[in-house]
């Protein structure tokens, strides 16, 4: 008799983006698990692309281009076709990517990356960069509202930054209801995941739009320090923590807190 997948009998909610969470419901379903998925996020244009559309005409003037997420860069590909520009404009420059799906992005529009850093965090992509030289200039490409560690930092350390909104976060008006109706239901959901700082921020939002309390047994799983950062500060620990920050580790982590 073969044993029982992981995660066989376990409910998990799953908060990202709805065009992102098809990739890691299926990788969560082959553990066994039954997921719902809830997005506490939705990606849609910034106020403006005025910035990102003139970084993207005036290349040549950066050392580093920094792409912070894969919805950044896709957004980068989508304002390319807009502008008529080609993905070789990018090949003289140094682009850096946090995180390998967002370096992996990149590279399906023909982007080459330069630097991917060992952590999936700001810190470890300023350690990676290194001191800047005088003069070095460098465009961050990243959501209308993130941490602001990554520009702080490089200008105190002599860099000129410049910063572009690429996509904004927003919170999807049905999920409220869905997030009601999940919770007012049996049987339990046993975990949910949290792969942004804002996906802990909107699921709050979520609860607090629904008139609902965050259920005492629901575990929190968290894809990196950041993201548990957030998540205790909204005086939930997480169960555990992905490591390495991707969705393999995420998933690794979903397993490693709910087994038995």
């Amino acid at each position: 008799m073969s044993a029982l997948p992981p995660l066989a009998g376990k409910r998990i909610l799953i908060t990202r983006a709805r065009h992102q969470a098809g990739q890691f419901a299926r990788l969560l379903q082959e553990q066994g698990a039954e997921t719902i998925e809830i997005p506490a996020i939705e990606i849609v244009p910034p106020p403006s692309f005025d910035r990102l559309d003139t970084a993207l005409r005036t290349l040549a003037v950066y050392r580093w281009i920094v792409v912070t997420s894969a919805n950044g860069a896709r957004a980068i590909g989508d304002r390319l076709q807009v502008l008529g520009l080609q993905p070789s404009l990018f090949v003289q420059q140094k682009v850096a990517a946090i995180g390998s799906g967002t370096a992996d992005s990149l590279r399906q529009q023909g982007i080459p990356v330069a630097l991917t850093p060992g952590g999936y965090v700001a810190e470890s992509l300023l350690e990676a960069l290194g001191q800047p030289e005088p003069g070095d200039r460098i465009l961050i490409i990243r959501a209308e509202v993130a941490r602001d560690i990554l520009p702080t930092q490089l200008i105190a350390r002599g860099a000129a930054v410049d910063v572009a909104e690429a996509y904004s976060n927003v919170v999807p008006d049905e999920s409220a209801r869905e997030i009601a109706t999940l919770f007012a239901a049996e049987p339990s959901v046993d975990a949910a995941t949290f792969t942004s700082s804002s996906t802990v921020s909107n699921f709050f939002h979520l609860l607090d739009a629904a008139e609902i309390m965050r259920p005492a047994g629901l575990k929190a799983i968290s894809i990196g320090p950041v993201t548990s950062r957030t998540l205790r500060e909204h005086g939930w620990e997480p169960a555990a923590e992905a490591d390495p920050h991707h969705l393999d580790g995420l998933v690794a982590a979903t397993i490693s807190a709910l087994k038995g």
